[in-house]
């Protein structure tokens, strides 16, 4: 598997439960990282995690299930022979929660004749188990993925949704079939110092877009040309800030006003910084009208215009993306829509770079304007809400002062 995915071959999901596929494993003596099976369990056992409770004269025992060792295999174990607090506390900790969901207020824990967790309580706390483990793989797949400084974490404490089943993370934006993006500038600075030379900025007749404390000093709707892989300047150059990627710590957190998935910050974030770009598929206006109206009818809005210049292209961050893919809509976001060229020149083909429109604390969600453009202007054409791709008013919850409502 590891060498099929370097080779940057398709893997399909595997038909065969996980508990089977230990098993197999387990008999034939192979290991297996990525199910959980290591030459250090194959035959030693360890908790993964605590699946139900039981009192037996006055003993207290949990249900383990083994890392690495399929489900037939769990066994009761007296709490005493168990050397896992955390994962004793996790159990204790979605007990009550579960407990608390469904408020019932004479709630009873424990059955009065063999002193055991009611059924649904014990369900509820594997599925949490579970749910927290795929975070975790989902978690560490997307810092093997990502390219840039910033770590990525993820967090459920709202209900019991997984990694999506059908999203794919990427760096730079993926062309579809028939479309061609040329990553190399014809031309480059020759300066020794971009921040006060006239640099590539102004070869393109623009100001150069930051400051000395990398924040950007030009107004919305005003391009960005940083330095490329032409230029002599090199990676410390002040011209060069989105191509760096994202600097920041983030968390992908599920939402509990319904909004689904969100993103927060885990550092403050100081005003005008840069902080992500929106990536996704690369596909044709065409192609997203039609892929518009299949978003319309299961409510969702993953589709920005690139119309800089030219209304022919749309990246679509549905099924492949980077972390922007789960920033929520606000009508007063705290990020602001920037076009920006490196490699690519071609004013069809703007790379989108997401900015601090103020200072960030951490903990606080980030959020941009669906509505926004790169030109700065608020229309009914920009991510998805032209009136021919939207044909369905989707309601907005972002709890604004000034919120319009309605997402389109």
């Amino acid at each position: 598997m590891a060498a099929a995915e370097a080779r940057g071959a398709w893997c399909v999901p595997c038909l065969v439960s996980l508990d089977t596929l230990q098993e197999l494993c387990r008999k034939e003596k192979l290991t297996c990282k990525s199910i959980g099976i290591t030459k250090r369990n194959l035959n030693n056992y360890e908790v993964e995690y605590l699946c139900d409770y039981k009192v037996v004269k006055d003993m207290e025992y949990y249900l383990v299930k083994w890392k690495g060792w399929p489900a037939s295999t769990n066994t009761w174990e007296p709490v005493q022979n168990l050397k896992c607090p955390l994962l004793l506390r996790q159990f204790s900790n979605d007990k009550h929660s579960y407990l608390s969901q469904v408020k019932k207020g004479k709630a009873i824990t424990l059955r009065d004749k063999n002193k055991a967790l009611k059924p649904a309580v014990a369900e509820y706390i594997v599925k949490k188990a579970k749910q927290r483990i795929a975070l975790q793989r989902w978690q560490d797949e997307l810092n093997r993925r990502k390219n840039h400084k910033g770590m990525i974490f993820v967090e459920n404490t709202v209900d019991l949704e997984g990694p999506p089943s059908d999203f794919y993370y990427i760096n730079e934006y993926k062309p579809a079939p028939g479309i061609s993006l040329v990553n190399e500038a014809t031309f480059g600075c020759s300066c020794t110092d971009c921040f006060f030379e006239k640099c590539c900025p102004a070869e393109a007749g623009v100001l150069l877009a930051y400051n000395k404390n990398q924040q950007i000093k030009i107004p919305p709707g005003t391009p960005i040309y940083e330095c490329n892989s032409r230029c002599q300047c090199g990676p410390d150059c002040p011209n060069r800030i989105v191509q760096k990627g994202t600097q920041y710590s983030l968390c992908i957190f599920r939402t509990s006003n319904g909004c689904g998935w969100g993103v927060k910050t885990l550092v403050k974030i100081k005003r005008m910084s840069f902080v992500m770009e929106y990536v996704g598929e690369v596909i044709t206006s065409e192609e997203a009208e039609r892929r518009g109206q299949l978003y319309d009818n299961k409510g969702i809005t993953y589709l920005f215009d690139l119309d800089y210049e030219s209304d022919e292209f749309t990246v679509d961050a549905a099924r492949y993306g980077n972390v922007s893919h789960f920033v929520n809509h606000s009508c007063d976001p705290n990020l602001q829509v920037f076009n920006v060229f490196i490699d690519n020149l071609d004013t069809r083909l703007p790379r989108i770079a997401l900015f601090s429109t103020r200072t960030i604390n951490a903990g606080e969600e980030l959020t941009f304007d669906y509505q926004m453009k790169g030109s700065g202007d608020v229309s009914s054409d920009s991510i998805d809400h032209s009136p021919v791709k939207k044909m369905v008013r989707t309601v907005c919850k972002c709890g604004a002062v000034t919120c319009r409502g309605y997402l389109n």
